[in-house]
């Protein structure tokens, strides 16, 4: 069993990745305290924060990394009566973003509601490519995100890395990538160092999370976060690697753990 350094001996900077934590997970926790415990542990950035709370998080030379806005996880471009009205509300947080200098917004699928695969895709397809020039353009990143469908968001749609990856592919845009949910897709299919190797060029954006439970990057998980984190160093990935779980234990001190372990 390989050592991992102590929470205690937290680094200056976490490695070779681009680590942060997403907002929602620490919501009991003043923003101004998290983002400043976040600086001192090494972190690069803070996930799902929205323009109100980006001058505090920037205060501590953080970057807000991904923002979300309107969007909604049931109700995404699978949907073409959907398309107009998405297309504006993108249009506006893209533009919002790129004057904040917000590298990602965050988009969906939405659920399936009885509607194929192929149909969804074909969907989905035709939606990103109405902003697709924009997000280029703007200098903003669009990430479609991977949920698994079994346990948390029952019948969301793009719940499989290959039907995300078609998507993209067909899309063919560099500012059109996937957030790939590492919590998601060991749920989903397991498989996770392979399946990133195959897809790293297009995947924009990681999420972390414990199996079972959603909760610690520690021994009660499936995965070994070292190791995972350690292969996406190597592929060069230049984007950010959130934590996003919910801690059991003190968050602050939970939460250092998980960059220790994932310093590489």
């Amino acid at each position: 069993m390989v050592a991992v350094p102590a929470a205690s001996a937290a680094p200056e900077s976490a490695g070779r990745l681009k680590q942060s934590v997403c907002r929602w997970c620490y919501a009991k926790i003043p923003l101004d305290d998290l983002c400043r415990q976040a600086a001192e542990m090494g972190l690069s950035g803070v996930d799902l924060v929205e323009p109100d709370e980006w001058p505090t998080v920037r205060k501590y030379g953080l970057v807000p990394t991904v923002t979300q806005g309107k969007a909604t996880i049931p109700d995404g471009w699978n949907r073409k009566e959907s398309h107009a009205r998405l297309e504006a509300e993108m249009r506006g947080r893209i533009a919002r973003a790129a004057e904040a200098k917000v590298p990602n917004v965050i988009t969906f699928s939405g659920n399936r509601n009885g509607m194929s695969d192929e149909e969804g895709k074909a969907n989905c397809i035709l939606g990103l490519n109405r902003v697709k020039k924009f997000a280029e353009d703007s200098g903003v990143t669009v990430v479609l995100e991977l949920l698994n469908s079994k346990v948390n968001h029952k019948d969301y749609q793009c719940d499989h890395t290959a039907w995300a990856v078609d998507v993209v592919k067909a899309v063919d845009s560099p500012r059109v990538k996937l957030l790939y949910d590492i919590y998601h897709m060991q749920i989903m299919e397991g498989d996770i160092i392979h399946t990133v190797k195959d897809n790293i060029q297009y995947i924009g954006h990681f999420h972390t999370g414990g199996v079972p439970g959603r909760h610690e990057l520690d021994d009660t998980q499936e995965l070994q976060w070292r190791t995972v984190a350690k292969v996406i160093a190597d592929l060069n990935f230049q984007g950010f690697f959130a934590h996003e779980f919910l801690p059991t234990r003190d968050p602050i001190a939970s939460l250092k753990e998980a960059v220790v372990l994932c310093t590489v």
